[in-house]
């Protein structure tokens, strides 16, 4: 998917075009963690699903959740898709940040002499 470092450095635009698909991937990824929550709620909690969407945007946005579960089942869901949504931070962060990092590593190869 990224040049190696024999190919040159990849012109603006296509670059522009890597990263936009990179940030599609990661708000995909965000939005498919939204509706576990979403979905979750609504099958552990006697909630409206418009509750539910709040409060799992809450819980990914790092607020915490605006209703709090009441069921066991509830509490410890929510418990281990708070510790997963840190992950889920973790991995589209890397997501962003890859193509930035291979152009910036690309960028600083291309003036090295071939072996």
């Amino acid at each position: 998917m990224y040049e190696s470092k024999n190919q040159p450095l990849l012109p603006v635009r296509h670059f522009t075009n890597r990263l936009l698909l990179h940030v599609l991937w990661a708000i995909l990824i965000l939005l498919a963690t939204l509706m576990v929550g979403v979905a979750a709620y609504l099958l552990l909690e006697p909630i409206s699903w418009h509750d539910a969407l709040l409060n799992s945007a809450l819980i990914i946005g790092g607020l915490g959740p605006y209703i709090l579960p009441e069921s066991m089942g509830g509490k410890l869901f929510f418990a281990a898709y708070s510790m997963f949504v840190g992950l889920v931070f973790i991995a589209t962060l890397g997501v962003i940040l890859a193509p930035l990092a291979h152009r910036i590593l690309h960028k600083f190869h291309l003036d090295e002499p071939d072996d």
